[in-house]
C-alpha cells in the first residue's frame, strides 16, 4: 500500500515531460508548414510580376511605369495569399532586364527577372527560435521572355 502512494504524481510528472515534446513537435511542424506555403505564395507572386512584365505592349515602353505595375502585382498577391499575422508583407521586389535581342531596348524576346525576398518572421514559436534568430529569408526568382 505504501509504494502506490508514493507513485501518485508520476503519471502526471510523465505526461508533462510527453506532452511538452508533443507539443513542440506539433507547433514545429505547423510552422514549417506555414514557410513552405509562403514560399510557395512567393513564387506565385514573382511569377505574376514577370508576367506583368512581359506582356505585350504597342510603342515604345516606358520601363518606370511597368516596374511600379509588376511590383504593384507582386504586392497584391502576397497580400491575398501570404500568411503573415503581423499586417502586410514587407518584401522586397528587383526587377532586372536582360537586352537578349542586342538593340539596346526591352523588347519581344528579351528577358524579365523578378526576384522577391521575403523576411518570413515565425508565427507560433517566436521565442524558441528566436536563438536561431527568429527571422528566415525566403525568395523566389522567375525567368520570362517578353512577348
Amino acid at each position: 500500500m505504501k509504494s502506490l502512494h508514493k507513485q501518485h504524481g508520476a503519471e502526471t510528472v510523465e505526461f508533462a515531460i510527453s506532452a511538452s515534446l508533443l507539443f513542440l513537435l506539433l507547433f514545429g511542424i505547423i510552422e514549417f508548414s506555414v514557410a513552405l506555403f509562403d514560399k510557395a505564395t512567393l513564387t506565385n507572386a514573382s511569377r505574376e510580376g514577370a508576367r506583368t512584365g512581359i506582356l505585350f505592349r504597342p510603342g515604345p515602353r516606358d520601363l518606370t511605369a511597368e516596374d511600379a505595375a509588376i511590383t504593384a502585382a507582386v504586392q497584391d498577391y502576397a497580400d491575398q495569399y501570404l500568411i503573415s499575422l503581423g499586417g502586410a508583407a514587407a518584401m522586397s521586389v528587383d526587377i532586372q532586364r536582360q537586352d537578349l535581342t542586342g538593340d539596346a531596348t526591352f523588347n519581344a524576346g528579351d528577358a524579365l527577372q523578378v526576384t522577391v525576398d521575403y523576411p518570413y518572421h515565425f508565427l507560433l514559436l517566436p521565442d524558441f527560435v528566436g536563438n536561431l534568430g527568429g527571422i528566415i529569408n525566403l525568395n523566389a526568382t522567375t525567368v520570362m521572355r517578353a512577348e
